[in-house]
């Protein structure tokens, strides 16, 4: 998995985790809904002010965003 597709996993889940749709946590970051879909879904790099406008409105730090899970088996 590459960074982009570890932001975008992280992103749904934090935005999930905190039980926000779309459009709340668009709205909230002062971005388009579109622009969030596209960032979860992998298909846009996202800049660093962007991240800081998401962490904190998801109120997490930077770095949570850019955490890999853990593999699974072999």
């Amino acid at each position: 998995m590459d960074l982009r597709e570890t932001f975008a996993t992280n992103l749904r889940r934090l935005r999930s985790a905190r039980g926000w749709s779309q459009d709340e946590l668009a709205f909230e970051a002062k971005i388009s809904r579109g622009y969030l879909s596209l960032l979860e879904k992998g298909e846009y790099y996202v800049s660093i002010k962007i991240i800081g406008r998401l962490a904190d409105k998801l109120d997490v730090e930077p770095d949570e965003f850019l955490k890999r899970s853990a593999k699974r088996g072999p």
